[in-house]
């Protein structure tokens, strides 16, 4: 059925409650399999289909959690210069310049059971996708999901890795949300997944966005507004705004090589619901690709098709800001495997390698290394020194909960460094006799968000507040932005500028033997 509508401008909220109503039976503690008949895990989603080439379309996520109490609003899409086009799974077909689409909860015939063990949350994928592998390895299906924070869900009764912690949770679905197109004519519910055409473009966040695009189901019960991108089109809206489209060619270069090989190595990263990518810091960040000029362009055009690889597969192509002067080792910075081609190394001219030599374990190492800046790659990065205050209350604040029983004065103190004298673990005691929180690796930063790096000294400034000395901005793994810039203002290619930050890997064009996970 064909309808030509005129669309409302404005719509009206026809949904206010939880996008996937779950009746929470049990939060915690073992479920016995009478309690859960044919019980899985999550709402199914299809996978998106794989990316093995510049051709290949990513299924990259403009907005997840649609219908979500706290993404409950309607959903306006406008199209720039002509009419959008929208299908759904029954066949029947919309246009108009401005889709409205609101959300309606409805009941489910049936409940879905559902009961899952859970790890986590976890700071990064990185460090989820280690835990999910651990349990793979023993043969267990598990999955990494993100429905706030990332997790790793199993089947229940699962057999546990040894010394993971879980959590068991069983719940029932008694009610879905739906998309519901508002027109003149008044509202129509959809059947995803829902299909959207923009012949000029959609505009969305103040860019505009080729598509065409998806609306479909996540495995929580909400939505996700899909862009379906090819590969090479992609490195349009991520490259500006991860380099900036002014720095120079070869580390325009490099960039593009990193953010391509990235994509191709994270495709896997939002499976479970049904997409590739996300387009926010989580990913890689996904902008307006208008603001791709001609030298991003070009530098897409130089490098198309080419990747790091090693052992035939992509690398994971980590990248950050700045360093400070040192690179991380990857298991500096999360919990993952080691990889080869990501070690700590001080990150400067023959002088600053001379005077900072690895390890840097013994704080006054660390010390010397952030008191000089003589030499080191990328040291006018805004970044590249800092300094920044803790207090009582902000540590208090940033804890939350796990925080609470800390009775002041409160005591920081470093408990292991890395290689590149990263703080590996860092303790927060209080004076009385409740245990102290250890943050490790990634939840440093994730927990005091004011931090920029993980390269830091402490010092004491009474009882109340601590000044923190800093370099670098970022984890500090794989190519440094400033540092690659830097490289290439001093003449230096792009292959070398990578074979620095990844030594021993592959710079190539794809090929069959260099596939995606």
């Amino acid at each position: 059925m064909s309808v030509l509508i005129r669309l409302l401008s404005v719509a009206v909220l026809v949904w206010s409650s939880t996008g996937c109503r779950a009746r929470e039976i049990q939060a915690e503690g073992p479920v016995s399999p009478s309690q859960v008949p044919m019980a899985v895990t999550h709402p199914s989603v299809p996978p998106p289909p794989p990316v093995n080439g510049p051709e290949d379309r990513l299924w990259v996520s403009l907005q997840a959690h649609l219908g979500r109490p706290d993404q409950s609003g309607p959903l306006t899409l406008h199209g720039a210069g002509s009419p959008l086009s929208l299908s759904d799974a029954s066949g029947r077909d919309w246009s108009g310049s401005v889709l409205t689409i609101t959300w309606r909860r409805v009941p489910r015939e049936t409940p879905l059971t559902l009961s899952r063990r859970v790890a986590g949350p976890f700071a990064s994928f990185e460090s989820a996708e280690r835990v999910a592998k651990r349990w793979r390895e023993i043969g267990v299906a598990a999955v990494v999901a993100h429905p706030d924070d990332w997790e790793v869900w199993a089947p229940k009764g699962a057999p546990l890795p040894d010394g993971l912690a879980v959590r068991d949770w069983h719940g029932s679905i008694d009610s879905v949300v739906v998309p519901v197109l508002q027109t003149a004519e008044g509202g129509f519910t959809l059947q995803g997944p829902i299909r959207i055409n923009a012949p000029q473009g959609l505009k969305w966040k103040g860019g505009r966005y080729g598509g065409p695009f998806r609306l479909q189901r996540d495995a929580y019960g909400s939505w996700t507004l899909i862009e379906q991108v090819p590969l090479e089109r992609y490195l349009e809206g991520v490259v500006p705004h991860e380099i900036g489209a002014g720095s120079p060619p070869s580390a325009l270069q490099a960039q593009t090589v990193l953010a391509r090989t990235w994509a191709l190595a994270n495709s896997h990263r939002f499976r479970i619901d049904g997409y590739h990518l996300c387009s926010d810091t989580q990913c890689q960040v996904y902008s307006d690709p208008r603001q791709a000029g001609s030298a991003v362009l070009q530098a897409i055009a130089a490098t198309r098709g080419r990747l790091l690889s090693w052992n035939g597969s992509p690398i994971s192509a980590v990248y950050h800001a700045s360093n400070g002067g040192v690179m991380a080792s990857g298991t500096e910075a999360w919990a993952m495997e080691p990889q080869p081609y990501l070690r700590a190394e001080a990150d400067g001219d023959a002088g600053w390698l001379k005077r900072h030599p690895l390890p840097l374990i013994a704080t006054e190492g660390v010390d010397a290394l952030l008191a000089d800046g003589a030499g080191a790659y990328g040291r006018n990065h805004p970044r590249f020194r800092w300094t920044r205050t803790l207090t009582t209350a902000g540590i208090r604040s940033a804890l939350g909960s796990a925080g609470a029983a800390l009775s002041a004065p409160i005591r920081l103190s470093v408990l292991q460094r890395g290689a590149s004298g990263r703080v590996l673990a860092l303790q927060i005691k209080g004076s009385g006799s409740a245990s102290p929180v250890v943050l490790r690796l990634d939840r440093i930063r994730r927990t005091f968000r004011t931090l920029p790096s993980t390269l830091f000294v402490l010092q004491p400034q009474g009882e109340a507040s601590w000044l923190v000395r800093g370099g670098g901005f970022g984890h500090g793994a794989g190519l440094s932005q400033a540092g690659a810039i830097d490289l290439a203002w001093r003449g230096w290619s792009t292959e070398r500028i990578l074979s620095h930050y990844y030594p021993g890997t592959l710079y190539g064009p794809l090929s069959p033997q260099t596939q995606s996970p």
